[in-house]
């Protein structure tokens, strides 16, 4: 169990390291006649409190989120955007990570080996994304939103699928039992498939580190569909994932300057306070009407920066 004051040291120490990252290698040019600067960050705030809500029960981490909606729809440039989605990332995971390893919907066992793989794949797609031209990342953002779109959609998830047994992975014991209140069971579980499911996730922190946007859309279909895990476990132990994951990659962000105080502040702040709210959801809330709000958030943001990168709708 984390204390509150251990969380609230370890939320300022990321506000610190967001000041100390901060730089104008990326900086958009904002006209005279532009809204007053305050106004954005302010915007920003609630806007990301929105989004830590639905996104922890949804299962698809708030910089999946964040990064398509803000790049869309705010006047920051898309580096500042993909650094800050993944502090975005990284602090959902922290806020909701107490509360889902208390109720036993996440698991460190099964969490730490799969986080390995997603980090290093995390600080190579870092490298990268910021390596390409903000035009090319922002067509292929929406590709790739469209994408998750698509995955969501048409990939089933069961909330308790048929395990077949951990084969030559039992020493590692991942498993354990669980109290779903919304079923008013217990339930459980384990995984199998292990190595498949390294390799998965070192894909999906590929994806993640190159557009700052976590990979807990593609985290949860991975636990859930290819290792066995229980819809729940799934989606708790994919943000405890992500807050490894996103921790590797923002430090190439923040090396080259792409993480901006003003947009990354107020993003967290929002961002953590919708997460612990969400995770408390999360036990006793269908995700069904969560789902399809955030599949039609996404399928908007991901054609608005497809129409943006193509120049179409600026």
């Amino acid at each position: 169990m984390i204390a509150r004051s251990s969380r609230r040291r370890l939320l300022g120490i990321l506000l610190i390291t967001v000041a100390i990252g901060a730089g104008p290698a990326f900086a958009a040019e904002v006209p005279a006649n532009a809204t007053a600067w305050w106004v954005w960050p302010v915007a920003l705030f609630f806007v990301c409190f929105a989004l830590g809500i639905v996104a922890v029960p949804a299962g698809v981490g708030g910089g999946v989120l964040f990064v398509p909606i803000v790049s869309g729809f705010f006047p920051f440039h898309l580096d500042f955007v993909r650094g800050a989605g993944l502090l975005v990332a990284l602090a959902s995971s922290l806020a909701a990570g107490p509360s889902l390893l208390r109720s036993g919907l996440a698991d460190l066992r099964l969490a730490l080996p799969l986080a390995l793989a997603a980090s290093i794949g995390s600080v190579a797609g870092a490298l990268i994304g910021l390596a390409l031209p903000a035009q090319i990342m922002q067509v292929a953002l929406g590709v790739t939103i469209m994408g998750i779109v698509a995955l969501m959609l048409f990939t089933g998830r069961s909330e308790v699928p048929t395990f077949t047994g951990p084969q030559v992975w039992s020493s590692l014991r991942v498993g354990g039992i669980f109290h779903d209140p919304a079923r008013g069971v217990d339930v459980t579980w384990g995984v199998h498939r292990f190595p498949a499911g390294i390799l998965a996730f070192a894909v999906n922190g590929l994806l993640g580190g190159m557009f700052g946007v976590g990979a807990g859309w593609a985290n949860v279909p991975a636990l859930n569909l290819l290792m066995g895990a229980p819809l729940k476990v799934a989606v708790g132990t994919s943000s405890i994932v992500l807050s490894v994951a996103s921790s590797s990659a923002i430090w190439t962000y923040i090396n080259a300057g792409a993480v901006l105080p003003i947009i990354a502040a107020p993003a967290v702040m929002g961002m953590m306070l919708g997460a612990k709210i969400g995770a408390r959801l999360l036990a006793v809330l269908k995700g069904s009407i969560i789902r399809r709000l955030v599949i039609t958030l996404l399928l908007f943001a991901g054609v608005r920066s497809l129409l943006k990168g193509l120049g179409i709708w600026n």
